[in-house]
């Protein structure tokens, strides 16, 4: 199959400028030329599209995201049977590739079955690149279970359920990593403090320890991969980047120290902004608990502080949405929130170049040059000139291009 691309003008990344026109020729999904001059393609299956001046992106890259999470409701959460969460999985899937991200990072939970029914062709979705089951301590982010545990058991116990090893100790986590990349996942992740979404953890709570955290970055270096950890306040942020860990999730407590302390290190960090803006305008609506809609007050307002402490310090910005549920929609938007916070050339590397990395994808997504995967979006709107735009994806994308097909085009 062969796709031709006339007249567009193409988004160089690095250099934060438009060239062009240009045409792009993808062959079996993977980009072949990028040329102005480009010579004439033959090939029995074809197709070609006059772009007529519009703004050729690569697909647009999401860090954050939670698949597996079908509902902000976390009581029809639990409820929920395989079935219908599998269902509500491939039309989030199906969703997310149609407004134009062809690649997302899933930051917690089993999405096996997900990647495998999309490679099989049984529902649209992105390229899926995955962590698998998080690592949580007892009472942690990622400890989802209800009511009491009266039974504390032995250090060597491992809870398992579709999102999280519960694992407390160095040798449980150890255990716990290695099952998880194991069953394939292409990082970790682990909850180093307390978080919105979760039941039993206040926000500011430093989870895990400097042996615990050790123990999975260890493990995730021996498989030449790395581990990122949700984090927000400074202290836990710092224990996390002394102990190894290669990205922080969210970090809206963030303050100079500790982002000085990021940056040295190479540490990335991956804002989620829209996501605490999302839970407190539809949580109420949407069945979010009481108690996480309280401990959402002022999260978003400092997430967009941190934007800023971390740019000042030189801290190295991915960019992701951790949206839950119903609020999946909103996935663009994020780019809105960050074109307030830095230039547009910055937000878009950040999605395009630091995204891609953290996906172990640099030079195959994010970029428009031979070689690279043929994913594609056609934007009415120049994004350096209007970032917030693409907010807008139905509207703005008037098509999207996975491996070289065209999955959605504008009516």
């Amino acid at each position: 199959m062969l796709l031709v691309i006339r007249n567009a003008h193409m988004l160089e990344v690095d250099a934060g400028a438009m060239l062009g026109p240009r045409t792009v020729v993808a062959e079996a999904g993977t980009l072949v030329d990028v040329d102005a001059g480009a010579a004439k393609p033959t090939g029995a299956e074809r197709e070609e599209i006059d772009a007529r001046g519009a703004f050729l992106l690569p697909g647009l890259i999401d860090a954050h995201v939670h698949l597996g999470i079908t509902t902000m409701d976390f009581a029809r959460l639990a409820r929920q049977s395989e079935t219908e969460r599998a269902l509500e999985m491939a039309r989030a899937a199906e969703r997310t590739l149609a407004r134009g991200f062809t690649t997302v990072r899933d930051t917690g939970g089993d999405v096996r079955g997900l990647i495998a029914a999309i490679r099989r062709g049984l529902c649209a979705g992105p390229r899926v690149v995955h962590a698998g089951r998080v690592l949580s301590q007892t009472g942690g982010h990622g400890d989802l279970r209800a009511g009491r545990i009266d039974e504390a058991g032995c250090a060597c116990q491992v809870h398992t359920d579709w999102f999280s090893h519960v694992c407390d100790g160095a040798d449980a986590v150890m255990r716990a990593a290695r099952v998880e990349l194991r069953a394939g996942s292409d990082f970790l992740k682990l909850m180093a403090s307390g978080g919105v979404a979760s039941p039993s953890d206040p926000l500011d709570a430093t989870q895990y320890t400097a042996a615990e955290i050790r123990a999975a970055t260890v493990e995730a270096a021996h498989r030449h991969t790395y581990v990122t950890a949700h984090a927000y306040t400074p202290d836990a942020i710092a224990l996390a980047v002394e102990n190894g860990v290669a990205c922080i999730e969210h970090g809206n407590l963030l303050d100079d120290a500790t982002a000085a302390r990021m940056a040295a290190a190479g540490t990335v960090l991956v804002p989620t902004l829209v996501t605490y803006r999302a839970m407190r305008e539809l949580g109420d609506k949407l069945g979010l608990p009481a108690r996480n809609l309280e401990k959402n007050r002022g999260v978003f307002e400092a997430g967009l502080r941190s934007v800023e402490i971390a740019r000042r310090n030189g801290v190295e910005l991915g960019l992701g949405t951790d949206l839950l549920g119903e609020a999946q929609d909103q996935q663009a938007d994020e780019l809105a929130i960050r074109a307030d916070l830095e230039p547009a050339a910055d937000v878009l590397r950040a999605m395009y170049r630091t995204n891609a990395r953290l996906c172990g994808l640099e030079d195959a997504i994010g970029v428009i040059q031979p070689g690279a995967h043929a994913d594609l979006v056609l934007s009415d709107v120049n994004p350096l000139d209007d970032l917030a735009s693409l907010a807008r994806p139905t509207r703005v994308l008037s098509h999207v291009i996975q491996a070289g097909r065209v999955v959605r085009r504008r009516d």
